[in-house]
């Protein structure tokens, strides 16, 4: 009897794992009050906080979504502080298990696909951060523009890229030899930048100037420049559905998610989410997308297919960003 109900449980526990692991779960950096919300995307509920002892902004998850990252900042700019790092969180366990270094004040980074390397953006230093994840050391500081911010690894890992605020720039980063090997100009504040699954296409969004830069990744020009609606859209955070098809923006100020073709050339639709949409990431089926949104401190669930929200979950107090397991 005994072995029997030992055998229903191991296999109530092991489905139980295999619903967890299958279901989709966002995790929120939120800037104010110092956490991490996990919200159950299915069941549209936080479910765990985690709190951290810097500013949290960027978020990312390991491609093998066994690691969530998160950047921390001290609140004393032009030096490094005790706070200013990259920090590891165990998904499953919910609790940080690394600090990576990352220079001064980090805001965003991004991830080689293989786990190996990270790139941070130090926005009031100038620089970017290239760390070694197994070694936890900076492998190299490089100049980019002024206050740099948003960064994308290519899917190919061959690139880096970060975009810089206050210099209208993009710069380049090869990877492999850790060199600036280019920029160029795009609209006024650059915030955020995603590359397409084939790496071919970058894609930044322009804060003050209001559009979506869409650039060659080969050449580096300019293939499209399309304006986000008017008056008070302040595009920031941007995401690519996992088979390139399409490109969503975040719209800050506007409280609206903007849905744009692969090319660049047009907006496909509009869905209003919550106020001051910053962060904005695609769950891994391309089925929907969730906002970040700072003021109205919930995410908002868009459904792809409907472009509606399904869902609005409150989370802490100022979400920046978002990462999707």
């Amino acid at each position: 009897m005994r072995a029997s109900l030992l055998a229903v449980w191991v296999a109530l526990a092991a489905s139980s794992h295999l619903y967890a692991q299958r279901g989709q779960t966002a995790y929120v950096s939120n800037e104010r009050s110092r956490t991490i919300s996990i919200v159950d995307l299915d069941a549209a509920r936080v479910i765990g906080t985690i709190p951290v002892d810097g500013r949290p902004r960027g978020i990312r998850m390991s491609a093998d979504g066994r690691q969530v990252y998160v950047a921390l900042s001290d609140d004393l700019p032009h030096r490094e502080g005790g706070q200013d790092a990259i920090v590891g969180i165990d998904a499953a366990r919910r609790r940080i298990t690394g600090r990576y270094p990352s220079g001064t004040d980090p805001e965003q980074f991004d991830l080689t696909r293989d786990g190996r390397f990270l790139y941070a953006a130090n926005e009031d230093a100038g620089t970017a951060s290239a760390v070694d994840l197994a070694t936890r050391k900076v492998l190299a500081t490089l100049v980019v523009g002024i206050e740099p911010e948003g960064v994308a690894v290519s899917p190919d890992g061959r690139r880096a890229y970060v975009t810089a605020e206050t210099s209208n720039s993009v710069s380049v980063i090869d990877t492999r030899s850790n060199a600036v090997v280019a920029n160029f100009l795009v609209e006024a504040r650059p915030r955020g930048v995603a590359v397409s699954p084939d790496s071919r296409r970058l894609y930044v969004s322009s804060e003050i100037g209001g559009t979506l830069t869409t650039v060659d990744a080969t050449s580096n020009e300019i293939v499209a420049t399309l304006r986000l609606g008017s008056g008070d859209g302040k595009p920031v955070g941007v995401a690519v559905a996992p088979d390139g098809g399409q490109v969503f923006v975040a719209s800050g100020a506007a409280g609206t998610l903007s849905f744009v073709s692969a090319d660049g050339a047009r907006v496909v639709a509009v869905v209003k989410v919550g106020r001051r949409p910053w962060g904005v990431a695609v769950t891994r089926d391309g089925r929907r997308a969730v906002t970040a949104n700072g003021v109205s401190n919930d995410i908002s669930i868009v459904d792809v297919a409907t472009r509606r929200v399904v869902a609005t979950v409150p989370v802490g107090d100022g979400p920046w960003g978002v990462a999707i397991r």
